[in-house]
């Protein structure tokens, strides 16, 4: 009864969302996240006995988390271009006010004020406000490229500014550094001229230097990646010998060594500890997943008709793609080490709940639209997206 709701002939709207929604790319992030719970099983309980805690308290919060993840990735598929800016104007609103509470009211950790608690849930609101930015730059730059007239990038910019001003006062420098990168690219994306992206990243390289001279723990993780006998580099260490001790076949789901020693095995590093429990062969893998979810969104971007969806399925798809970039080159000790999960792999309520936000708009934004064929009588698809002409 239940699989006679995903029949073809049915026009019902789950019928319909089934054989809209682009498959191979849903399967993809389901697959990430069984990775993710795979890896919080393998990865978590020494972390959590290493801290006074139960064995299986961070394995329980990720699955409880997975619950609402895969509820706002689904329903997120089912909106179309028009609900989809709304929804990501009023996450906009009401996560950057959030996250200018945390510089009064939020919680630190780390240093850093970056948390919030709220009806008892502890959210980090620029996880929230990083999709929605791209949703809605997307917006205000394809309606300039329609109407020239309409100053979407200044306005685009000056959220953009607000977004960095907050992060930077938080600090937070690896969101301000993605929320940047992200910008960049759908600059790049709507062809901007080339003079414009250089002026951005000589900003951003004398961005980057005066965060060096302006922030302490900048300077100190500065320091000990440029010369390690300067500084504490005791978790990357440990997070590269667990990268080696697994070889190609990796020792075993809970038999990781290095893993156990360290502090953020089920997060930051989760990519380490796969590989000392999976091996070099796994971690190859889930690389791949995640140039596959990339490179299937930009593909499904160029196919998209409708200009917005284009530039906010690229913008989202260049987001996620960083963000797994940035966490991976850390675990691999090629940049200084800074707060970035690995997408819905690393454990993390509010960053799953946040990707999975945006993924599943572009889910949305890239359906296909039924047409109606009077030859067969069965529906064929024009790719372009189910949402109507903004």
């Amino acid at each position: 009864m239940f699989l006679r709701e995903f029949s073809r002939e049915r026009k019902t709207p789950l019928a319909e969302w089934w054989w809209t929604v682009d498959r191979p790319l849903l399967a993809a992030l389901i697959g990430l996240l069984a990775a993710g719970v795979m890896m919080s099983f393998a990865a978590s309980p020494a972390v959590a006995v290493r801290i006074g805690l139960n064995e299986w308290h961070f394995t329980v919060r990720h699955i409880i988390f997975l619950v609402p993840t895969i509820g706002v990735l689904i329903a997120g598929s089912f909106l179309t271009s028009r609900p989809a800016r709304r929804l990501a104007l009023a996450v906009l609103i009401i996560m950057s006010v959030l996250m200018v509470l945390t510089l009064f009211i939020g919680t630190e950790i780390k240093g850093s004020q970056r948390w919030i608690s709220l009806l008892g849930f502890s959210i980090q609101p620029s996880e929230f406000v990083k999709p929605a930015f791209a949703i809605i730059a997307a917006w205000l730059i394809s309606e300039q490229m329609k109407s020239p007239e309409m100053p979407g990038h200044l306005m685009a910019f000056g959220i953009l500014a607000g977004i960095v001003g907050v992060l930077l006062l938080q600090p937070d420098i690896g969101q301000t550094a993605l929320v940047l990168l992200t910008w960049a690219g759908l600059l790049f994306i709507s062809g901007i001229s080339w003079w414009v992206i250089l002026t951005l990243g000589g900003l951003s390289i004398a961005g980057i230097t005066g965060a060096y001279f302006m922030f302490p723990h900048v300077t100190r993780r500065f320091d000990a990646f440029l010369n390690p006998e300067t500084g504490d580099n005791y978790q990357v260490e440990k997070a590269l010998q667990s990268l080696l001790e697994g070889g190609w076949f990796g020792l075993g789901p809970g038999e990781g060594v290095a893993k156990r020693a360290l502090p953020d095995a089920h997060a930051d590093f989760v990519f380490s500890a796969a590989a000392g429990e999976f091996g070099i062969l796994f971690c190859l893998g889930l690389v791949a997943l995640m140039a596959f979810v990339v490179a299937r969104c930009m593909y499904l971007a160029q196919l998209q008709q409708n200009l917005f969806s284009r530039l906010a399925v690229s913008a989202i798809a260049i987001q996620f793609g960083m963000q797994a970039c940035i966490n991976l080159l850390v675990n691999l000790n090629l940049i200084p080490p800074k707060g970035m999960t690995l997408p819905f792999v690393s454990s993390g309520g509010t960053s799953m709940i946040a990707i999975a936000f945006g993924m599943g708009i572009l889910l949305g934004l890239t359906r296909r639209k039924p047409e109606h064929t009077i030859q067969s009588g069965l529906p064929a698809f024009r790719v372009g997206a189910a949402q109507e002409v903004a």
